[in-house]
C-alpha cells in the first residue's frame, strides 16, 4: 500500500462526501476509521464515505465487473455499509471524471443496489438511473415527540418512510432517528422523510438517513419522494404510459426525479468536487481507537 493516502471532498445538492480512491481495494476502512474521517470535527467530515474501487478487486462487486469497471462501496457517516446513495452516485461519477477515469456520457457505477446507469451532461449536471422502486405492501407510521404520520412505504435499494405533513418544522430536530412502527417493517433501520406541497409536482422534504442523521439532500429520499407523491396524486406512469416528472427540493438545493412507464426512475441534479488532499497515515492508524 503507498505510504500517501488520497483523499478528495465532494458533494451532490450539499450531501457532502469523503472520496477515497482505492482502485485495487488495498486500504483499511473499518467502521470507526469510516466514522472518524466523517467527523466533522475531528476528521475530514462527511454525511458518507465514497470507497472508489475496481469492482473486480472488491468481493462483493466482481459478478458486476464485466457490467460496470467501477464499485461505489458506500457507507454511512457512522461507519455502517449502506446499500445505495443518490447523491453519491452522481458524486462518484463526478470523480471519475475528474480522475479520467472517465469522459462526458454514459458510464455504469456498481453498488450494492445493483449496476447504475449515469450520465454525465456537458451542462455539469448528472443524470442517474436509480432503478425501479418497490413499494411493499402494509401500514407503518412514524412519529416525532407527540405527533404521529402515515407514512408510505418505498425501497429504492434501500428503505424509506414517506410521510406528508403540514410543516417541516413539525419534524423536528432530527438528531435521534423518528420512531416507526411496526419494527417488522424495517428490521435494519430506515430513511425518514418528511414532505410537504410546494406547488403542482413540486415538492419540499427534511430527512433522516439511517446511520448519517439528518442530511441536505438524500437521492434515493428525493426518489423514494416523488413515488410516493405520484401515487398520492393518483398518478402510475405504468398505468398513463406517460412519465411523471417531479421537482424535489432538499435543504441543500433541487433534484429533478422522473418516473418512466417501465418503472424506471431517473435523478438528475449537480455534483461537485470541492478538493483533495492526503490523509495523514498516522492519524489514520489510530483513528476510531
Amino acid at each position: 500500500m503507498s505510504t500517501r493516502i488520497a483523499f478528495l471532498k465532494g458533494h451532490g445538492t450539499e450531501n457532502d462526501f469523503v472520496i477515497v480512491p482505492d482502485p485495487e481495494n488495498v486500504i483499511d476502512l473499518p467502521p470507526a476509521t469510516v466514522a472518524a474521517l466523517c467527523d466533522r470535527r475531528a476528521g475530514i467530515g462527511g454525511d458518507g464515505l465514497l470507497h472508489v474501487v475496481r469492482s473486480a478487486k472488491h468481493p462483493e462487486a466482481q459478478h458486476m465487473a464485466a457490467e460496470a469497471e467501477w464499485f461505489m462501496d458506500y457507507r454511512n457517516g457512522d461507519g455502517s455499509i449502506a446499500e445505495m446513495c443518490g447523491n453519491g452516485v452522481r458524486v462518484f461519477a463526478r470523480y471519475l471524471q475528474h480522475a479520467g477515469h472517465v469522459t462526458e456520457g454514459d458510464l455504469a457505477v456498481a453498488t450494492r443496489g445493483g449496476v447504475k446507469t449515469v450520465h454525465l451532461a456537458k451542462d455539469g449536471d448528472v443524470t442517474v438511473g436509480m432503478g425501479k422502486a418497490r413499494l411493499p405492501e402494509g401500514d407503518v407510521q412514524v412519529s416525532v415527540g407527540e405527533r404521529s404520520w402515515p407514512a408510505r412505504n418505498v425501497n429504492m435499494g434501500n428503505p424509506h418512510a414517506v410521510a406528508f405533513v403540514e410543516d417541516l418544522a413539525h419534524a423536528g430536530t432530527l438528531y435521534d432517528a423518528p420512531p416507526f412502527s411496526p419494527a417488522s417493517a424495517y428490521p435494519d433501520g430506515v430513511n425518514v422523510e418528511f414532505v410537504v406541497d410546494r406547488g403542482p409536482r413540486h415538492v419540499a422534504l427534511r430527512v433522516h438517513e439511517r446511520g448519517s442523521g439528518e442530511t441536505r439532500s438524500c437521492g434515493t429520499g428525493a426518489c423514494a419522494v416523488a413515488v410516493a407523491t405520484a401515487r398520492r396524486d393518483g398518478v402510475d406512469p405504468a398505468e398513463t404510459g406517460t412519465p411523471a416528472t417531479y421537482t424535489v427540493d432538499v435543504p441543500g438545493g433541487t433534484l429533478v426525479i422522473t418516473e418512466r412507464p417501465d418503472g424506471e426512475i431517473e435523478m438528475t441534479g449537480p455534483a461537485v468536487i470541492v478538493a483533495e488532499g492526503e490523509i495523514d497515515r498516522e492519524w489514520l492508524e489510530t483513528a476510531g481507537r
